[in-house]
């Protein structure tokens, strides 16, 4: 790079330099780049007093008292889905922490039903290809592994609805579901 005209980088004098194909940058779009904080991944979109509270409940968990970190979980859900709604990343983020905690008690359907749910937000909010409803449909199937044999099939059949639903049939998650389910027989 050899200097800049009008303000944009030039490889000589005569020609200006351009990203390549695919590379969008703020002046793109004619606005200002975000914030360092606000592009640091996923805990940078959760408000600071609704990460306060999640570490409470993650608190009362890792010390044991999962009975209290559920009902913390489900005071917590109640009061932001009527703040936010239901169809909200905050309200998701502590729907998967419900799940958690009931994957945690070995509550394996209650567990996989919030994860399945959680992951139909996530669909539903951000997009079936966004990476976080990727993200979300693996850890559903991932947790549906680790069921016991008696509450699989039931589950495994909830899990390729949902995911089906989500991803479509030819999806990597439905046929791996669909794969461990018939080697359930």
């Amino acid at each position: 790079m050899t200097g800049t005209t009008e303000g944009r980088p030039t490889m000589h004098e005569h020609e200006e330099l351009f990203h390549p194909w695919g590379t969008v940058t703020p002046a793109f779009w004619g606005a200002p780049a975000l914030a360092p904080a606000a592009q640091t991944g996923p805990q940078a979109r959760i408000p600071e007093v609704l990460r306060e509270r999640l570490a409470a409940v993650a608190a009362a968990a890792t010390g044991g008292q999962l009975q209290d970190a559920a009902w913390m979980a489900y005071q917590l859900d109640t009061e932001i889905a009527a703040e936010c709604g239901a169809e909200h990343l905050n309200t998701v983020h502590i729907r998967e922490v419900r799940g958690h905690i009931a994957h945690l008690m070995d509550d394996h359907a209650i567990a996989v039903g919030w994860y399945l749910h959680t992951a139909r937000l996530r669909a539903t909010i951000q997009g079936p290809g966004h990476p976080d409803t990727e993200e979300a449909t693996r850890r559903v199937y991932s947790l549906w592994r680790t069921v016991p044999a008696h509450d699989a099939r039931r589950l495994g059949n909830e899990l390729l609805a949902a995911v089906t639903d989500i991803h479509g049939p030819e999806a990597a998650v439905a046929q791996r579901t669909l794969k461990r389910l018939q080697s359930l027989d």
